[in-house]
């Protein structure tokens, strides 16, 4: 029974972050969807906000799956801007996109929200980082923008595109930045490909 109520106010805490955002994701209206009582989220998580990372966590592990499916195959630029495309389109139907756009919102008016979201980022910037080290790693284009650099700055594009439906409802124009990029990532092919060291040039000449 206990792992029943939990799995039932994780699946609630899910279900309320992605619907009603994180100011109405309260005990009570939590409790309510999983139809247990209010007290019981404090009983198994402490508090909501640590029953609200629980199910992040949960909707995290998830995806992460999806998304390393999704670029296993993945060998050039275009091949990952394709990836993210889907990956992008995929959290926002599926509201992963705002459960984790809630939970940062919610940290600028609550500091100690702050370091757990920094913990629960710092794995996708590292699977980005990972991914682009093995597609460009090497090149001209990484050495001009590092995969490190590329990688904040993806995480940054998927948090600012999910405030800027806001603006955006049909979703048109962050559609039309995903058009731009796959129209230059073929024009980016002559920067990803990897040249001989020039150690091994001067050798090849002896």
């Amino acid at each position: 029974m206990t792992v029943d109520t939990k799995e039932r106010l994780i699946r609630a805490a899910d279900t309320v972050l992605r619907t009603q955002g994180y100011a109405k994701s309260s005990a009570r209206t939590i409790a309510k969807e999983a139809g247990v009582n209010s007290a019981l989220v404090f009983y198994h998580f402490g508090g909501v906000d640590p029953l609200l990372f629980a199910a992040l966590d949960r909707s995290s592990a998830e995806r992460m799956g999806l998304l390393t499916e999704a670029v296993a195959g993945a060998r050039t630029l275009e091949d990952l801007v394709d990836a993210g495309t889907r990956v992008y389109r995929s959290d926002v139907e599926g509201g992963h996109l705002t459960m984790f756009s809630e939970l940062v919102a919610a940290a600028v008016a609550k500091p100690e929200l702050r370091a757990e979201i920094r913990e629960r980022a710092e794995p996708w910037i590292a699977f980005v980082e990972e991914t682009l080290e093995r597609v460009i790693g090497g090149t001209p284009l990484a050495r001009l923008t590092p995969p490190r650099d590329l990688a904040n700055a993806a995480i940054t594009f998927y948090l600012g595109v999910n405030l800027f439906t806001v603006l955006d409802s049909d979703r048109s124009r962050t559609e039309s930045v995903f058009a731009m990029a796959r129209r230059l990532a073929p024009r980016a092919r002559l920067l990803t490909r990897r040249l001989p060291a020039l150690g091994g040039k001067r050798r090849a000449h002896d």
